[in-house]
């Protein structure tokens, strides 16, 4: 499938778990839109899915309220032992 580059975003996000005695008690870093490079830090994950809507055209695509992002994030960060 060929898609036109206007309908096509890519992001970076890096993020940190901070906490004590192996609990996660904090989760922040960023997110950039490579095109761009604009950046936005954030300490909720529903920070990034804000993010990400700017770019996300509403007739285009739907982000959903619990996406596929959020959820790999809250999975990661639950067991951050455990890969993908």
């Amino acid at each position: 499938m060929d898609l036109a580059e206007s309908t096509v975003h890519s992001f970076i996000v890096k993020l940190w778990l901070d906490g004590e005695g192996g609990q996660t008690t904090r989760v922040h870093g960023y997110i950039t839109h490579v095109p761009s490079g604009a950046r936005r830090y954030f300490k909720k994950l529903s920070d990034i899915t804000d993010f990400i809507k700017q770019y996300v055209d509403g007739n285009d695509a739907r982000v959903a309220r619990r996406s596929r992002l959020r959820d790999w994030l809250r999975r990661f960060i639950l067991n951050p032992t455990r890969q993908g």
